[in-house]
């Protein structure tokens, strides 16, 4: 029986004549379309990119971009060659370390210039001798282990001990007690015709330690790329556990339902929103993230919380004609106003026409919030999500309901009076809960609201942005790259953490301006005696031991000469190929290598490198090298002291760039979540005070969940950052539908308290499984191999869960004293 005031309007009218009336038609174009999304998903392959993670427009960037090509990236991986018996100095040794050095340079991926070993031209040691200095390879040309017939002897390794002493790499290139040896390997610059296979790249160097590990000798790999490859192998799971989610949510919702037919229409609904999504990402051009393989199961997720929307209405006009509301023996009565499978789903699609569309766009233009973040991936993430809710509109309001007019349910009377029991079930409960909007105890209830959101959002502030661990925080402690992230750290005390400061000077500055010599100097002493700052290479660094050797290796004469001449001398002997200078020595990188990537440690090198450019008047925005060497061309005469000190290339000025765009963006992108909430939730609802009844208890819950991340020692990254995000938009829907059904029953005279108890023992159910679904579903992630996935789980399930429970107690407390605080209420429940 449809209520008097469920006549639906013109747009809603034509709607529905739409559907209905063209309900085989509908079906043929689902089917038709599935299938072609289904091909064009099995085509998705996995894409991962370095500068898709990085926001390009930051200044940090737009400094890596103006210097990847001459001193290279932040995308290096290390290859760490250990003896397990705690010497490296034997044949067999180095004959593994050499191998290794040459599978890693003939890699397609890497740059062989920029690769480093002891087996490699690139890393030289210079001495002083009695003619002044020498130098040559650390590994002489006379030392081949891999030579047949060659015999190493003790005098051999004792002179590559003392080369190795000279060039100053042990803790860099050999273990600080000299149980193994570093090779550095460079990948090549992305660019629009190199794009680079993370996962290919990650298994030959997998393939490489399978190869060369045994009993003597264990091989360690840390970077990004073999960050990407171990993620994608995790994240590889999400399939096995978004299995296990369907197979949960099938059952819970047959347990809620008692119809096998509509649980599964349910989750076959839900699945032609993910296979036209991922058909979608297809035809747009995209693949999968690995950090985005989490947004189909959200999808799912929203889809399923829509779907059980329906059915629940769906079996009121089946069962009893309308809404689910008075006692037992009014329900038996009206009984016979039940009404045909047609007619129900019709009635059902013209209620939750509004209600369900309005969720789901509040979704999609809360999703699109994401893109304000600068970065490829996020902006994929965003596009992916916004066009997977959008599509679920389709699936749920369209194509469920047109399943549902054909579905005839067997036992109609048994399945009645099992949902007769499942209504008054809760009734106390519900009565006890409807108590909370009268004023007196609705004013209680809005004021512990507040006191928690204060506390909460005082706790909440704490949340860290960025990475809040040591190693990969996508990986647990105990994964593989953390390991051997954590010998690397210990063995060599440098890991690959490193962020490069460019120093930008005027043509030749190198070796005639012994004023920006020295500033570049101060400013490595400075960052040298910053806590968290392992090490500092610098040009003047070198050029001082240089300086002394021509001075009998005095430390006395460890210094920067002033006398252009004698500057040149100690500074003319490096190459580019050191990666201390430029061709032109126009720029000059200082190499900060950092004990970890954790935000404070990152902020405080950040702040250090701040403080002592502003007080040596050491920074001007853009490309100072540029604006000097065109003054040089103009004026042979010319010359100048300035220095430039640009933050920053490496994986540390990376993570300081995205850090920092996560910290402008978070609270933009809530006030846009929570604008589109309002908005959507006030033009539906026709006024703003309901769309803060909505809104209100959905900010408590995100301040709750700040809280909790913080209790977790999870920080505000990039991808967490969306996934809450992902998380409010979800959670809304729980307000929406209590107050789509609270204002139904209050067009109809009923008191606030009497609405409250309506929508609860009409929907109230549906809720509560709908959340349970949904946590049970996300609960699975706690098993995952990659802790981001497990601690999302955490995080999402106590999401889903507490902005149920907000919606609940919060929302119709908020409706009494916004909506109607002068209401004389003395309505009670009758039990």
């Amino acid at each position: 029986m449809s209520l008097p005031n469920a006549q639906p309007g013109p747009f809603a009218r034509f709607a529905e004549n739409l559907v209905f009336g063209n309900r085989p038609l509908i079906l043929i174009v689902f089917t038709a379309i599935t299938l072609a999304m289904l091909y064009f998903a099995s085509q998705l392959k996995v894409d991962a990119g370095f500068k898709k993670q990085v926001p390009l427009q930051h200044e940090y960037m737009q400094t890596f971009q103006d210097y990847e090509a001459e001193f290279g990236g932040a995308n290096r991986v290390l290859v760490a060659v250990i003896a397990k018996d705690g010497d490296m100095f034997d044949q067999e040794f180095m004959k593994t370390l050499e191998n290794i050095t040459n599978d890693v340079i003939n890699l397609e991926s890497t740059d062989d210039a920029r690769s480093r070993s002891l087996f490699t031209p690139n890393v030289r040691f210079i001495e002083v001798v009695e003619d002044g200095l020498s130098g040559g390879n650390v590994i002489p040309q006379t030392f081949t282990p891999n030579v047949e017939g060659f015999t190493s002897t003790p005098e051999d390794f004792q002179a590559i001990r003392g080369n190795i002493v000279k060039a100053n790499i042990v803790g860099r290139l050999v273990a600080k007690d000299w149980s193994g040896a570093m090779i550095w390997a460079d990948l090549i610059p992305e660019s629009d015709v190199n794009k680079v296979d993370y996962q290919a790249v990650a298994d030959q160097f997998e393939a490489i330690r399978t190869k060369y590990e045994d009993e003597n000798h264990s091989v360690h790999i840390i970077g990004f790329a073999k960050v990407v490859g171990d993620i994608s192998d995790g994240a590889r799971s999400v399939i096995k556990f978004f299995a296990v989610t369907i197979a949960f949510t099938w059952l819970l919702l047959f347990l809620y339902s008692t119809s096998g037919k509509l649980a599964s229409l349910t989750v076959a609904a839900a699945l032609v929103s993910v296979v036209w999504m991922l058909g979608a990402l297809k035809l747009m051009g995209f693949g999968i993230d690995p950090m985005n393989m989490l947004t189909p199961f959200l999808i799912f997720a929203i889809a399923v919380s829509h779907g059980e929307q329906m059915i629940n209405r769906f079996r009121g006009e089946i069962f009893f004609g309308g809404l689910e509301e008075g006692t037992v023996e009014e329900l038996r009565a009206r009984s016979k106003d039940a009404v045909e499978p047609l007619e129900a789903a019709r009635l059902s699609f013209r209620m939750l026409l509004v209600p369900g569309t309005v969720a789901l766009i509040a979704g999609c233009i809360g999703f699109g919030a994401i893109m304000v973040i600068p970065i490829d991936m996020v902006r994929e993430l965003a596009i992916t999500a916004t066009v997977g809710v959008a599509l679920t509109i389709l699936t749920d309001l369209v194509l469920l309901p047109v399943l549902l007019s054909y579905t005839r349910l067997r036992n109609i009377d048994r399945k009645r009076e099992f949902r007769l029991r499942q209504l008054t079930r809760f009734d106390k409960i519900w009565a006890a809960l409807s108590r909370l909007s009268k004023p007196g105890p609705a004013a209680v209830v809005i004021v512990i609201g507040a006191v928690v959101w204060f506390f909460a959002w005082q706790h909440g502030n704490k949340v860290m942005i960025g990475d809040a661990q040591k190693g990969v925080a996508e990986l647990r402690p105990d994964a593989r790259y953390n390991q051997d992230a954590v010998l690397i750290a210990e063995r060599f005390a440098l890991g690959v953490d490193i962020m490069n400061v460019i120093a930008e000077a005027a043509p030749s500055a190198c070796t005639t301006s012994f004023n920006a010599m020295e500033t570049i100097d101060r400013f490595a002493w400075h960052m040298e005696n910053v806590e968290g700052v392992e090490q500092v290479i610098t040009l003047p660094a070198a050029a001082k031991i240089v300086n002394a050797g021509w001075n009998d290796g005095s430390v006395r004469w460890r210094i920067l000469p002033r006398d252009p001449d004698t500057l040149r001398q100690a500074t003319q002997s490096f190459e580019t190929d050191s990666g201390l200078l430029n061709a032109d020595c126009s720029a000059i990188p200082i190499t900060i290598f950092t004990s970890d990537h954790q935000a404070t440690t990152i902020d405080r090198v950040v702040d250090a490198v701040k403080a002592f450019r502003e007080a040596n008047d050491a920074y001007v925005p853009g490309n100072l090298r540029l604006q000097l060497a065109e003054q040089a061309a103009a004026d042979p005469n010319f010359s100048s002291d300035q220095v430039n000190l640009r933050l920053a290339t490496g994986n540390v000025g990376v993570a300081a760039a995205t850090n920092d765009t996560v910290r402008e963006s978070e609270h933009m992108i809530l006030y846009l979540l929570y604008a589109a909430v309002f908005v959507m939730c006030w033009l539906s609802f026709k006024n703003p005070l309901a769309a803060l009844c909505v809104l209100l208890p959905l900010v408590l819950v995100t301040e709750l969940g700040h809280s909790l991340m913080v209790e977790l020692d999870i920080g505000m990254k990039v991808n967490t950052l969306c996934v809450v995000a992902l998380g409010v938009g979800i959670g809304v829907d729980y307000g929406i539908y209590i107050f789509a059904r609270m204002r139904e029953s209050m067009l109809q005279g009923r008191t606030v308290a009497e609405s409250y108890f309506v929508a609860l023992k009409t929907t109230g159910i549906a809720i509560f499984y709908t959340a349970l679904t949904l946590a049970v579903g996300v609960a699975m992630w706690i098993f995952s191999d990659l802790k981001f996935q497990a601690d999302m789980g955490i995080m999402l399930t106590f999401m889903f869960v507490v902005n149920m429970l907000a919606a609940i107690i919060f929302l119709p407390a908020l409706c009494r004293w916004l909506l109607r605080p002068g209401e004389k209420d003395t309505w009670t429940a009758k039990l």
